[in-house]
């Protein structure tokens, strides 16, 4: 194992919109928002040296000011409104926070190292995080670090409050500040007009069934941080296009329909957990979020994930994984979105209470419907990137991200798979997922 962490010189500081943001703006957050206030979005993006070529700590910064105008709410700070408590964006310029640092290793060393398992560094030494709190007046939602490898290229890192938005609104941010790279300015100037406080329902209807894919938990404060019973550990692990063909092939074998690669993943990894835990504590509910259209507002909100969850009435670790895969492929297809319902169940006391999605139940999150690769800089995207969720409950999370495509354009089917998981499961994990040749033999 190697020991040191590459990662040095780490320098902090902060970026913010280039121009004044004029007015009492403030940015008012719904029920769904705030559901996922304690979960945090980490993602990091792999550039290679030709992408990389020119981007002087100068040239970002202040391609970030022209990015930081259009999105002024990353740069806000939390308030709370006086009575409810109900958490609320003031749009006060104070910036996210900037890091730089730079990697001893080349891009192709550390990948190796980190999905190898024989090495000691993880995506943590390559995105900042904080949580919120515990003094929001204070606390930047939004963390960027840059960190430059010595083959030339470098990583960009993204630690994002889900309560500003899920996935998709996230890297839209991020591939927003492609326009600004190849040198487009804003327009200004600019004059926010105050938000209005959102159209909420004076008193919703009580008789409205709980949602399956949300837990209420301890009341947290203004530190929003999960206060979890187990210590949690992430790991990661590719699936070549091969690989993935063969989890596929192995799971359709002699039956008539062929389920997705996320589901047969799904199916997997839920019945390794489920033997793992084994009697009353196995899974027999899981939650799936993935991508829907939606007309809202793509800057803010979480309106562009759908979050269902299917039970099972049979024994999850006694099921063929085929048979599991091909009943997933049924339920997920017919999956009713709890948004709304969730939405309801937040709202009924205004706010005032504090929810996990991810981990309330076990929780597969699939990001083959997000653009990871729109970022572009010099005509390259990026080589790699990868995207985890911090925060999580319990019964924990696994983020299921696509590839990059092809250099010839066509879609490649390989997939890297991030689980975040109590300490004591994931050795276990590793040795199902060997038994039944997901994850490779050291």
């Amino acid at each position: 194992m190697v020991s040191d962490s590459p990662v040095y010189n780490v320098k902090i500081s902060s970026v913010g919109p280039g121009r004044a943001t004029v007015g009492e703006v403030v940015q008012h957050y719904g029920g769904l928002d705030l559901a996922m206030k304690l979960h945090y979005l980490r993602g990091v993006y792999f550039l290679g040296k030709a992408a990389a070529e020119g981007m002087t700590t100068t040239h970002i910064k202040e391609s970030m000011f022209f990015l930081c105008n259009d999105y002024y709410m990353t740069c806000g700070r939390f308030r709370r409104s006086v009575g409810s408590g109900r958490p609320y964006m003031k749009c006060n310029d104070c910036g996210a926070r900037f890091l730089e640092a730079q990697c001893d290793l080349t891009l192709e060393e550390w990948l190796d190292g980190y999905f190898s398992g024989k090495a000691s560094w993880n995506i943590g030494q390559l995105v900042y995080h904080l949580p919120v709190g515990p003094e929001l007046f204070f606390s930047p939602p939004v963390y960027l670090q840059v960190t430059k490898f010595k083959c030339g290229g470098m990583s960009l890192g993204l630690s994002w409050a889900h309560i500003l938005g899920d996935i998709y609104t996230a890297t839209d941010f991020i591939n927003n500040w492609s326009r600004y790279l190849a040198g487009h300015k804003s327009n200004g100037p600019f004059n926010q007009q105050a938000q209005p406080i959102l159209n909420r329902p004076t008193s919703p209807n009580s008789q409205t069934p709980e949602p399956l894919s949300l837990k209420r938990v301890d009341p947290v404060g203004d530190h929003w941080v999960t206060a979890n019973n187990f210590k949690m550990e992430t790991f990661s692990f590719r699936l070549t296009a091969t690989q993935a063909a063969q989890i596929t092939a192995r799971q359709t074998h002699n039956k008539s329909k062929k389920p997705s690669l996320f589901e047969s993943i799904t199916a997997a990894i839920w019945k390794s957990i489920a033997k793992i835990r084994e009697g009353i504590n196995a899974p027999k509910r899981v939650t799936i979020i993935r991508k829907i259209n939606s007309s809202q507002d793509p800057m803010t909100g979480n309106n562009r994930i759908a979050i269902g969850s299917v039970s099972a009435e049979f024994s999850v670790a006694d099921s063929d994984s085929g048979d599991l895969a091909g009943w997933l492929s049924d339920r997920i297809g017919e999956l009713a979105d709890e948004k709304n319902l969730i939405d309801e169940a937040v709202e009924r006391d205004d706010g005032a209470s504090d929810y996990v999605v991810y981990g309330a139940n076990l929780t597969f999150v699939d990001l083959a419907g997000a653009d990871l690769y729109g970022l572009e800089s010099n005509g390259h995207g990026p080589e790699f990137v990868c995207y985890e969720v911090q925060g999580v409950g319990d019964e924990g999370t696994v983020v299921v991200v696509p590839w990059p495509k092809s250099s010839d354009g066509e879609g490649n089917e390989g997939r890297v798979v991030t689980a975040i998981l109590p300490e004591e499961e994931v050795e276990k994990l590793k040795l199902e997922l060997r038994k039944i040749r997901v994850l490779e033999e050291d």
